[in-house]
């Protein structure tokens, strides 16, 4: 058992409530609680150098980071490495993401996420597998000669992964997987979301009630609203059960629509903040390949040679402060953004995206300019600014 710490900070975020001049209680891993600053307690005193704890940051979408790409190197060294590398920036929690692929490479990708789960690599949250079940017009940078509808095959491969890993989150267009399959997916506790999509809101309504409950990177790669076709957009934005990824790097999706989204939402799903971020994040990279192609690293943006993107160049903490400084969203509903609200979309809020009592002791603690002091995993510090 690791010793009972108490964490002192002159702000404490809990997901829902600010707590000034608290401490946090850490004991095994986990949140035992926050109590006043000068309250007795027979817990190691932590003085935190920040001025705020806040939830550890939970990334449903990330490709790759710190020179790796799951793609590229499916090994259990690699989501090591992708995880190492964003805990710089204040994420705790996340899915490494496998794009389109042939499905013996998804099978390799499968093992080495189950072999991460058992070994228990900090940071690791199960496995996000996006594609190849998409409609041709909507690919993005994905391979064109891999996209299919799904198949009898596809679905007992994906239902057979879910019972090796923590969680399987799976990206597909509603055109290429039936309602049918989708009821399959999600009696085995798989995650469906919508995404690289020429859906209309029929389609999306009907997905909606197979079990799909998530829309990958809201705005990109899926038929947008208009006015007699609502299409992905408008149906995201309308159906309230459903919950929407966004890259909000203000080249994915412009400030405007991203403010029209977050005020048009319904309830009780709710619009949070991915990164869809590639391997250079972390590294000096200019340029690195995916699935044969090569990607341009260049104003804040991964493009093709043709203009297209390809994933992002972005971090978490980047993406709230983008959100606030620019969007103007109060801090406290940001944060919940990148922590609450995907871990809610995800099925593992009873354990991360927040600080009460039972959670996961993973958090951040931040400066007065939204710079990352230190990132803690189960009450350990796992990175720490110089």
């Amino acid at each position: 058992m690791s010793p009972r710490k108490a964490f002192l900070a002159p702000r404490i975020f809990d997901g829902e409530t600010w707590h000034e001049r608290s401490a946090l209680l850490v004991a095994d891993g986990h949140v035992e609680g926050i109590i006043a600053a000068d309250s007795p307690t027979d817990a190691e005193r932590v003085i935190v150098e920040a001025e705020m704890l806040v939830p550890g940051f939970v990334d449903l979408q990330v490709n790759g980071g710190g020179g790796a790409l799951l793609n590229e190197t499916p090994t259990v060294e690699a989501i090591r490495t992708i995880c190492s590398a964003f805990a710089r920036f204040g994420t705790t929690a996340l899915m490494p993401t496998q794009i389109t692929a042939p499905p013996e490479d998804n099978d390799t990708a499968i093992a080495a996420a189950a072999a991460a789960g058992e070994a228990g690599v900090p940071g690791f949250l199960g496995l996000h597998i996006e594609g190849p079940h998409f409609a041709l017009a909507r690919k993005g940078a994905h391979n064109p000669a891999l996209i299919r509808d799904m198949n009898d095959e596809d679905v007992a491969r994906l239902v057979a992964a879910r019972a090796r890993l923590p969680n399987l989150l799976v990206t597909g267009a509603a055109e290429a997987i039936s309602p049918e399959q989708i009821e399959k997916l999600v009696a085995a506790g798989i995650v469906v979301s919508i995404g690289h999509s020429d859906a209309t809101y029929a389609q999306v309504e009907a997905a909606v009630k197979a079990g799909a409950t998530m829309v990958t990177h809201l705005f990109n790669a899926q038929s947008q609203m208009g006015n007699r076709e609502p299409g992905i957009v408008g149906a995201a934005l309308d159906i309230g059960s459903l919950s929407a990824g966004l890259i909000a790097d203000g080249i994915h999706v412009h400030a405007a629509s991203l403010g029209n989204a977050l005020r048009a939402k319904r309830g009780p799903g709710h619009i949070f903040l991915v990164t869809d971020a590639m391997s250079p994040t972390g590294t000096d990279w200019t340029d690195f390949v995916l699935t044969g192609q090569k990607v341009f690293r260049k104003d804040g943006a991964l493009r093709l040679a043709d203009g297209t993107l390809a994933g992002a160049d972005l971090t978490m903490i980047d993406a709230i402060r983008y959100v606030h400084r620019t969007i103007g969203v109060p801090l406290d509903e940001v944060l919940r953004m990148a922590t609450l609200y995907p871990a809610e979309a995800l099925g593992v809020a009873e354990t991360h995206g927040h600080l009460k009592r039972g959670a996961r002791a993973d958090f951040v603690a931040l400066g007065t300019d939204l710079d990352i002091a230190s990132t803690h995993i189960g009450g350990d510090a796992v990175f720490t600014a110089a």
